[in-house]
C-alpha cells in the first residue's frame, strides 16, 4: 500500500481509503453489518489502514460498524476520518435545511447542515462513543453551514485539537474561498470533495490552490457510485431505496459505456478490473492525496485495495485522458 501525508502534518493515510457510506445502509438499500465489518477488516489486512465515515451514514450505524471492526485491530495503526454537521436529531431546526429522508427503519427524518460550536463539540463526543475510541484522526465538517460563521466552527475544531480529542481538522464540500477562510482560524489539512473521471470540476480552481498551499484533496465518489465499474451496464438490479437509479440519469450512459469499453483492454493488460484501473487513475491525479472506495463485502474491499499496486506510465495515462475527452 502507498501512504501519503495529509497536508503539512505527519499524519499518514493509505492512498486507497475505505469509504463507509454504504456500510451505514442509508440511501444504499440497507446493509449487512457482518459483511460491512468483514469488509473493513479485510481491507485493513490489505494495507488500507484509513477509514472514512460520518454520523449521518445510517444515523450512527456506519460509525458503530467502524467501531466494531477496529476493536481487534491496532488503534495506532488505523486512521479514522469522520465528519460532523449533518444533524438529523435536533430538538428544533437549526442551520440550513439539507433534505427530507427516511432512516434505516423507514422513519421520516429532516436533515440540517448545522455546525454551531456547541453542536460540533457534542457531535465529536457522540462519534467517539460510537467508534469506541478516545481520539479521531481527522474530523471534517460534512457540508458548509451558511448560518454559522466559519470561524466559529473552526474555533471548535481548534479547541478539540488542543484537548486531544481530534488530531487534525479538515473540511468537506468547501469551495476554495471557504477553505481559505477556514484556514485563518485552524490548520485545515484537507478538503473532501467529489472527483472522478466524469466529474473534474475541481481541477479549475481547487487543485491549483491545493498544490500551492499544501492542502490534501480527498476524492469521494471516484467510481460515481458504481457506474464506472461497468457492472451497471450488465442489468444489475438495484435494491429498493437505492438512490443510484436516479443518480445515474445524470450521465450520458452510452458514452460512458463506450469509454469503459475503450479502456478495458488496458485493464486486462494490467491484470486488473475496470474498477481498479479507475481508482488508480484517480489516485495519480494532481493534488489527490486520498481516494475513497466503498465495499459491501470483503471480496470487494480486497479488490479495491489492490488498485494501489497498478503501475500506469505517462503514455497510458495520456491514452485514458484522450478517451475521457470524448465523453
Amino acid at each position: 500500500m502507498e501512504f501519503r501525508k495529509l497536508g503539512n502534518t505527519d499524519l499518514e493515510v493509505s492512498v486507497i481509503t475505505f469509504g463507509a457510506w454504504a456500510a451505514g445502509g442509508w440511501m444504499w438499500g440497507s446493509t449487512d453489518r457482518k459483511d460491512a465489518v468483514d469488509a473493513i477488516v479485510a481491507s485493513y489486512h490489505e494495507g488500507v489502514t484509513s477509514i472514512d465515515t460520518a454520523p449521518i451514514y445510517g444515523q450512527g450505524t456506519s460509525e458503530e460498524i467502524v467501531g466494531e471492526a477496529i476493536k481487534g485491530l491496532s488503534r495506532d495503526k488505523v486512521q479514522i476520518l469522520t465528519k460532523f454537521g449533518m444533524r438529523w436529531d435536533l430538538e428544533s431546526p437549526k442551520g440550513d435545511f439539507a433534505m427530507h429522508s427516511k432512516d434505516n427503519s423507514g422513519k421520516d427524518i429532516d436533515v440540517y447542515k448545522y455546525a454551531g460550536k456547541e453542536s460540533v463539540i457534542r457531535e465529536v463526543e457522540d462519534s467517539l462513543r460510537r467508534l469506541g475510541t478516545d481520539y479521531i484522526d481527522l474530523m471534517q465538517i460534512h457540508w458548509p453551514d451558511t448560518t454559522t460563521p466559519i470561524s466559529e466552527t473552526m474555533e471548535a475544531l481548534e479547541l478539540l485539537i488542543q484537548q486531544g480529542k481530534i488530531r487534525t481538522a479538515g473540511v468537506s464540500n468547501y469551495s476554495t474561498a471557504q477553505v481559505k477562510e477556514a484556514r485563518e482560524t485552524v490548520n485545515v489539512v484537507s478538503n473532501q470533495v467529489p472527483y472522478s473521471m466524469l466529474n473534474r470540476g475541481i481541477e479549475k480552481e481547487l487543485v491549483p490552490y491545493a498544490l500551492e498551499n499544501d492542502l490534501s484533496i480527498i476524492a469521494y465518489s471516484p467510481m460515481e457510485r458504481g457506474l464506472l465499474t461497468g457492472k451497471y451496464f450488465a442489468d444489475v438490479k438495484l435494491q429498493e431505496g437505492d438512490h443510484r437509479g436516479d443518480y445515474f440519469k445524470n450521465f450520458d450512459l452510452a458514452k460512458v459505456q463506450a469509454f469503459l469499453q475503450k479502456i478495458e483492454p488496458l485493464a486486462k493488460e494490467k491484470n486488473a478490473s475496470l474498477s481498479q484501473l479507475v481508482l488508480r487513475w484517480t489516485s495519480l491525479q494532481p493534488a489527490i492525496t486520498v481516494v475513497l472506495a466503498g465495499a459491501r463485502n470483503a471480496e470487494q474491499a480486497v479488490q479495491n485495495a489492490k488498485a494501489a499496486h497498478i503501475d500506469l506510465n505517462q503514455e497510458e495515462l495520456s491514452f485514458i485522458n484522450t478517451e475521457l475527452a470524448k465523453i
